[in-house]
């Protein structure tokens, strides 16, 4: 089988006898088969000899055990599988494939294992839709087109996932094997797997019988659905998100438009009209995405979630209970750990700086230090005679000569930072020793280079916390500082004012014969400051103490053995850290000749710090995990380096848990060039504790350490499991030796009180030791919880006196007292209780193929709290040529991986473009500001991938809908419903109208017109301005009349219209509108008023108008010749049948004739005119006005805002439908007052002309639209002292009131009184009027009665359909203001729209109005009777039977207010919350999108506007783009985030789209159907569609 090819006699020995050991294992049962073969082939994979253009994976695949394997079809060789073809025959090649600083071959097959599961299972994520120009990344051919599913989606859904999965074999020659994603390539080495046998046997079983293509339901399947998290036996099935209620709605008019004929009862439930997908095709490739979406989510959450609790309480989260089969610490509590002695050596210097003054003396020619150029060769080297004469000479310069002669600038104990680049060791270790000498405390830190550097300001805090005011640095990098233009060094973003000192030899003084520094025996005062950046990004400064400082050289000369003159090459940063003390501070007290090898020539020349070793036979390398892995990836250049002189190969970062796979991979590959094994010794540092623990060199041929190879899921809940069910999950760490000499170690518990750790428990290492840390200077807070920690026992007494120093490193004491380390307090992340560690997560994604994605040394991982737990967030830098397809599978593959093998879900994936990431001096990520970046959305990835669906598992349980009966508790006893006040209000009375000849004159409104032109026929009735508000027609009593007769004559002439038939108005606003409605009043006609079309937008404005003519069967229509040509046109053609008008007349240039009789209605309730309004939910509903409704109205409105002849308003309105239409065309002609008509459009030419109108006029009482105000908030906003200049002045206006059918927009109200108070404008004129469909005028605040009120009503109950109100302020509040007095004749009453019974004071519950103006009904072509019944002549179910009522479909509450009305009586004020047909259903709570919207707009300062809707039980946000385009995919967390937080909601799918797409109807409401049928109809050309998983 696997031994072709393989000649089992020339395998070495130590092969063979491992061979025999597996036959006698499987022979006696002790291991599987399949177990078996793999480790067999992993054993000969080295030795098998591959016959040209055979494919070594395959032949592993296809060795399926049983007779179907003959049938199986062999995969074409793939160029991978070729490449490891090649690889196979170079075994120690290692390549750059992968960051071997976080490589575990263990782990990359843990990886491969994970992702193999899901293999079968088709992958289905939606790819995220992209604009072209928003491709900043990939080259034009790798570009994939945004998404070419609408084609044929069999084929693509097959093409995009075989990069992911093993298709059906044969699906297309040339597709890459999917063995070249799953499987790594072959490495030889000893240490890594054979890939091809880690998924080889037996996966290829499940196609071999499957037909070659599967339906598109394959395609679509579930795609993350782990056969691990099956739903358990008491979870139930998984909740189907999909299941969406057949749709239950009346006939609908399917024009493009979309807009539906209202015929659809209120009581269905709303998603049975918004989730059916509605006239959009269904190869729409939005609705295919949307359907794999909602597949992946129909597959359980992690935990099964248990119980939930109601989210009536105030605590909202599913608070998990606790799992009883979580692991716990079962041992006895630890016994703290000693080092051995520090043992006492004759010849130890009494301070460092001795150590140096004896060797400057006794041994000046001896090099100190040899620093590299940048191509790797020495530079200079740095004597011990010289680096003490010039620490000397700068010693004396600081003390002495920076000041004029009399003062001194420092003094011992002043801190001084130090600025030097990594490339210039010799001038640090001058400036370091100098200013130790001057007994003044040097501060190291990195070398500004832009204002804006990582964490700049951090440092400023730094500085600051240490009170450093100088700063020593070298000429050539104070040359290389930023400057202002005036050539001085910038000031640094937070930083203090710096006095900068160059310390370069020709600057400094020598001192006089007789002065001598002062050298005193190491005492607790501060000797320097090391930089530590927390885990926010704040930087503090750890002071060591000198006696530290000698103590810790001591206890690290003892522990590594160093001998005087020894060689030692040092790859670390010498600032901080081991870099500082091995290379710095512990080579000087021995007389170590320290190799400098500084990062940048890293970069250039991996290797040589390897040549260093070997040039200079050095004993001691000083290296990180990085470096190891670069000089594997470039030992093939140097046959002939050897490494046997060393006897320590220290590992910086050894505690890091990945290390162990770079030390053994550095081993196997350098143990041929002399490299021993012992020599290899991790070690466990921190700034605050120092040194923690080293191993000691060894001694050849002794046994090495053992490992522990742990379980992960052990791991996350804090104890220690040796791994032994699941290799996946299992972490592989290596000691870290022993504590130190002289120290006293403990581990406790990382939170809370500082309780020792059980013996099997991970707990934070602390230690007692002379030698560490003493404090954070100058943040005596901070200092106390880390550097004086006593530990307590079991019961919380503490276990001694002596204080121990937090390390800040998690891990656990192993047998015979060595030390591991699983992580680090700062990599940290706590998911839902479980301790989750960075490095560990950073190292899963890397082990996901292919890599060629991203960058392997740029991944930040970090974590958010949002909605009360933390959510992991992983982003890395895309490579350039990565193509979109590539990066999204890699992502969609690192959220298997992690999800497999740590049991955790990942909030956000993103990536970034290459170099874009905020950097550390040495090249690693900053992770704070990354985080920071992320939060504040300047982050700008190219690529992004959600997961809140998969990972947020705290969400409150759907709430179930109590099934609603009326109850005993209902019974009504007065006015009091269940003991509470009924909800209900009222205008005051219409009163009798005392004149017979008013009666008379006001029944119909034709006969006031008439009226009025005889009594006072030069009354100017209306004057219509223009842009530059010049006046441009007026019409007065007779004027008005007399044009109303002409087109009465036309219409009876012309149109051969009969009586009682609809005429349709089709005018721009303007007095031809008033007239053509009077005119066809005259004629016995029923005008319907309709917006006409765009002339630049016909497409989509003209259905609507075809749509309605429709609807009303008008018979003819009226209109302007402009307009006439227009309807005639070919473009009109283009959308609409042009053929079939009715009849139409221009009413421009009409014969002056007189009609033969003016039509007089026989009784009031005739239908007068029909108001046609498309609403929000894309309805168009025409109801039906009576010439009694139309008296009605106006007077109700004259009584309100007191109105008479002498008056003159304002209207800056749509005068197309609603209260709009009423105060333009009716209101005049009934009160006799003047009204100036501006029409809105005229706005967008000159901004000002209303407010300039108001100010000409002196107008008392203006009405507006929300739109109007919205453009002048927006425009002239900043203006207002312009404005003011030119004489504006608003003090005249008494009330501005917004006519509107919808909750007041609060803040858009207080920002106009807010803006224009300046011009005079009083903060009490600005209100709102309230209107609806079954009536159009309900509330209208007028002139008397009390300033419309606000509450703030709790977010939280408003969605249980309950109002709790609240104090301003209160978290989750909503500010509700009152939408003015309720009309003379009105009355409204608060009812329950399930049970229709009457609810109490402050309950939400549906409007109910009752007036004489309601309409007469809707005006539909399909005679719904029982719809007119239920919306306007309905009863309540108890208390008042008789009273008639019409149904607003208005949710909202009635309040008694402390205020009086005008009749002395207490105020109710109504409030109105929204529209019922517009809220959303979800988790069975009732939202309003305007809340989500409003909590949308606040999440980025680029968000101009925002829509949401729900399409099949998802949420999808729209969110309009104001910034550019590179931000677009900031939004999408950001916006997942607020509605998560503050709604509690899952966001589906996110649309970031252009300013202007939301479409907004005249009244400035968003039309949100119209924006749901485009975004399905794929219309909306989206920048960026995020589908979240």
């Amino acid at each position: 089988m696997a031994d072709r090819g393989v000649d089992m006699s020339a395998l070495p020995k130590e092969v063979r006898d491992q061979l025999a050991e597996l036959d006698l294992e499987l022979s006696e049962g002790d291991i599987t088969q399949k177990g078996y073969e793999k480790k067999r082939t992993k054993l000969l994979a080295p030795y098998i000899i591959h016959t040209p253009g055979e494919n070594p994976s395959s032949k592993n695949d296809l060795q399926a055990p049983g007779p179907s394997s003959s049938s199986s079809h062999v995969p074409p060789p793939s160029s991978s599988s070729r490449y490891r073809d090649r690889r196979s025959r170079r075994p120690h090649r290692s390549g750059g494939t992968r960051d071997d600083r976080y490589r575990s071959d263990i782990h990359t097959e843990a990886v491969q294992a994970a992702l193999a599961k899901h293999k079968e299972e088709k992958m289905a994520l939606p790819m995220p839709t992209k604009r072209r120009s928003t491709y900043v990344q990939s080259p034009i051919e790798t570009r994939t087109p945004p998404d070419s599913s609408s084609g044929s989606e069999d084929e693509t859904a097959l093409r995009r996932q075989s990069s992911v999965v093993a298709p059906p074999p044969l699906v297309n020659p040339n597709l890459q094997s999917p063995d070249s994603w799953i499987n790594r390539s072959v490495q030889g080495s000893s240490t890594s797997s054979s890939a091809s046998s880690t998924l080889s046997h037996g996966e290829g079983k499940p196609h071999q019988h499957q037909p070659q293509y599967q339906p598109q339901t394959a395609a679509v399947t579930d795609m993350l659905a782990h056969s691990r998290i099956a739903p358990s036996e008491n979870s139930g099935p998984p909740p189907d998100v999909t299941a969406v209620a057949p749709p239950a709605r009346g006939p609908r008019v399917d024009l493009p438009s979309n807009a539906v004929v209202r015929g659809m009862s209120r009581g269905h439930s709303r998603s049975s009209m918004m989730e059916t997908a509605d006239g959009v095709p269904v190869n729409s490739r939005v609705s295919t995405k949307i359907q794999q979406l909602l597949n992946t989510l129909k597959r359980p959450k992690r935990p099964p979630l248990s119980e939930f609790f109601m989210d009536d309480s105030e605590e909202i989260v599913e608070v998990p209970q606790p799992d009883p089969n979580i692991p716990k610490p079962e041992g006895r509590q630890i016994i703290p750990v000693k080092g051995e002695p520090l043992g006492v050596v004759s010849n130890w210097p009494p301070a460092l700086q001795a150590a140096l003054a004896r060797w400057g003396a006794t041994q000046g020619k001896s090099p100190a230090l040899t620093a590299l150029d940048i191509t790797g060769k020495p530079l200079y080297t740095l004597t011990y005679g010289k680096l003490w004469s010039r620490s000397v000479k700068l010693a004396y310069t600081l003390l002495n000569k920076l000041g004029t002669k009399n003062e001194q600038v420092l003094k011992p104990g002043d801190r001084v930072a130090l600025v030097y680049p990594n490339s210039d060791p010799g001038m640090f270790w001058v400036a370091f020793y100098g200013c130790l000498l001057a007994e003044v405390i040097p501060v190291p830190i990195e070398v500004p280079l832009s204002r804006k550097d990582a964490g700049s300001s951090q440092v400023g805090f730094l500085l600051g916390s240490c009170g450093v005011g100088l700063a020593l640095t070298s000429e050539i990098c104070l040359k290389g500082l930023p400057k202002t233009p005036t050539g001085e060094i910038l000031q640094f973003k937070g930083w203090p004012r710096l006095k900068w000192v160059v310390t370069d030899s020709k600057y400094l003084t020598k001192p006089s014969k007789d002065w001598q520094p002062h050298i005193p025996t190491a005492n607790t005062d501060p000797s320097y400051i090391e930089y530590k950046a927390s885990k926010e990004g704040t930087v503090m400064g750890v002071a060591v103490s000198k006696v530290a400082m000698l103590t810790h050289c001591q206890a690290l000369t003892q522990a590594c053995n160093y001998c005087e003159g020894e060689t030692l090459v040092n790859v670390l940063d010498f600032k901080k850290d081991m870099g500082l003390w091995h290379g710095v501070l512990t080579a000087v007290m021995n007389r170590i000749h320290t190799i400098s090898v500084p990062y940048a020539v890293m970069k250039a020349c991996p290797l040589s710090w390897v040549q260093r070793v070997h040039i200079h036979k050095a004993r001691i390398a000083l290296v990180k995990c990085r470096d190891l892995h670069w000089a594997m990836m470039a030992h093939r250049d140097q046959r002939d380096t050897s490494l046997a002189s060393l006897r320590m190969l220290i590992v910086a970062d050894g505690a890091n848990p990945w290390s162990v796979s770079s030390c053994d991979a550095f081993l196997n590959v350098f143990q041929s060039h002399g490299l021993k094994p012992e020599v290899i010794c991790p070690c466990a540092t921190s700034p605050e504790a120092m040194t923690v623990a080293i191993r000691r060199p060894g001694v050849p041929g002794a046994p090495l350490p053992a490992r522990a190879i742990l379980s992960m899921g052990g791991l996350s809940h804090g104890v220690i499991r040796v791994n032994t069910e699941d290799k996946n999950s299992a972490l592989t760490v290596q000691d870290v030796g022993h504590v130190m000499p002289g120290a006293l170690m403990c581990i406790v518990k990382p939170d809370g009180p500082p309780q020792l750790c059980k013996t099997d428990e991970i707990g934070e290492i602390v230690i007692n030791s002379r030698a560490g840390g003493t404090m954070y200077y100058g943040l005596p807070g901070v200092t106390k919880n880390t550097f004086e920690v006593i530990p307590v026992n079991a019961s919380g007494a503490p276990i001694g006196e002596i204080p121990f120093v937090r390390s800040g490193l998690l891990g656990f004491v192993g047998p015979g007292s060595l030390i591991f380390v699983v992580g680090k307090n700062e990599g940290l992340l706590m998911v839902s209780g479980r301790r989750h560690n960075a490095d560990d997560l950073v190292a899963t994604a890397l082990a996901v193929e292919p890599v060629k994605t991203v960058y392997r040394g740029r991944i930040a991982v970090f974590s958010v709290t949002v909605f009360y737990d933390e959510r992991i967030v992983i982003v890395a830098e895309q490579r350039p040529d990565a193509s979109e397809e590539d990066s999204f599978q890699w992502m969609s593959r690192v959220l298997q991986a992690i999800d497999s093998i740590h049991q955790v879900g990942l909030y956000c994936l993103a990536l970034v473009p290459a170099n874009t990431l905020p950097k550390t001096p040495l090249g690693g990520i900053h992770i704070s500001d990354t985080k920071q970046f992320f939060l504040e959305g300047n982050l700008h990835p190219c690529n992004i991938l959600m997961c809140p669906h998969t990972c947020v598992t705290n969400l409150p349980k759907p709430r179930q809908k109590q099934p609603v009966g009326v109850g005993p508790a209902s019974i009504m006893v007065g006015n009091l419903v269940a003991g509470k006040r009924i909800a209900q209000a009222s205008g005051r009375d219409l009163g009798m109208i005392e004149d017979q000849d008013l009666v008379r004159k006001h029944q119909y409104l034709t006969e006031a017109l008439q009226w009025r032109a005889q009594t006072d026929p030069d009354h100017v009735l209306y004057v219509l301005l223009n842009a530059k508000g010049v006046a441009v027609c007026t019409a007065t009593c007779v004027q008005l009349h007399k044009r109303a007769e002409k087109i009465a004559a036309a219409l009876t002439e012309k149109g051969s219209i009969n009586t009682g038939e609809n005429v349709v108005l089709l005018y721009p606003p303007g007095i031809d509108l008033i007239a053509s409605f009077y005119g066809s009043l005259y004629a016995g006609c029923v005008p319907v008023t309709v917006r006409p079309p765009h002339p630049q937008n016909l497409a989509a404005t003209l259905p609507t108008v075809r749509m309605i003519i429709d609807v009303s069967k008008a018979a003819c229509i009226l209109t302007t010749q402009n307009l006439m040509r227009i309807l005639r046109s070919k473009e009109a053609a283009a959308s609409v049948n042009i053929k079939t008008w009715p009849t139409i007349i221009d009413t421009d240039d009409l014969p002056r004739r007189r009609p033969p009789q003016i039509y007089k209605p026989p009784t009031a309730e005739m239908m007068a005119y029909l108001d046609f309004s498309v609403s929000t939910t894309g309805m168009l509903t025409g109801v039906k006005i009576s010439h009694a409704a139309v008296s009605a109205i106006c007077r109700s409105i004259k009584l309100q805002c007191e109105l008479y002849s002498s008056r003159q308003i304002a209207i800056c309105l749509d005068p197309y439908c609603g209260l709009g239409f009423v105060l333009w065309c009716l209101a005049s002609v009934y009160s006799g007052h003047q009204s100036i008509l501006i029409p809105p459009f005229e706005l967008e030419s000159g901004l000002s002309l209303w407010l300039s109108t108001l100010s000409q006029y002196r107008i008392r009482d203006t009405f507006c639209s929300y739109s109007v105000m919205e453009l002048c908030t927006k425009g002239l906003g900043t203006q207002t002292e312009l404005l003011k200049a030119r004489g504006v002045n608003l003090s005249c206006v008494r009330s501005c009131v917004v006519i509107a059918e919808e909750r007041p927009r609060l803040a858009l109200t207080h920002s106009f009184s807010k803006l224009f108070k300046d011009l005079g404008l009083s903060p009490r004129a600005v209100s709102t009027a309230f209107g609806s469909r079954v009536n159009l005028a309900i509330c209208l605040q007028g002139t008397t009665g009390p300033d419309p009120s606000t509450v703030y009503v709790d977010m939280k109950s408003l969605r249980h359909d309950r109002v709790r109100l609240v104090e301003r302020g209160a978290p989750q509040s909503l500010p509700l203001m009152e939408s003015g007095m309720i009309l003379p004749g009105v009355r409204v009453i608060i009812v329950n729209p399930e049970t229709r019974g009457p609810l109490g004071d402050s309950h939400l519950g549906e409007i109910w109005v009752n007036s004489p103006h309601s309409a007469s009904g809707y005006y539909t072509i399909y005679g719904e009777e029982s719809l007119q019944a239920d919306h306007f002549n309905t009863k309540l179910s108890f208390g008042d039977p008789q009273t008639l009522w019409a149904r607003t479909g208005y949710l909202g509450f009635v309040k008694r207010t402390e205020l009086l009305d005008a009749s002395g009586d207490r105020h109710d004020a109504l409030f109105v919350v929204g529209s019922l047909d517009e809220t959303l259903e979800l988790r069975g709570l009732r939202y309003h999108p305007i809340d989500i919207e409003t909590s949308v707009s606040r999440a980025h300062r680029s968000i101009a506007e925002s829509a949401v809707f729900t399409w099949t039980n998802l949420l999808v946000v729209v969110s309009e783009l104001c910034g550019s385009e590179q931000d677009a995919l900031d939004l999408v967390p950001l916006i997942t985030n607020v509605v998560l937080e503050e709604h509690h909601l899952i966001v589906g799918v996110v649309v970031i789209v252009d300013p202007g797409v939301i479409p907004i109807n005249s009244r400035g409401e968003k039309q949100r159907m119209h924006l749901r049928d485009s975004f399905l109809a794929d219309q909306l050309d989206p920048i960026y569609v995020a589908y979240n998983m």
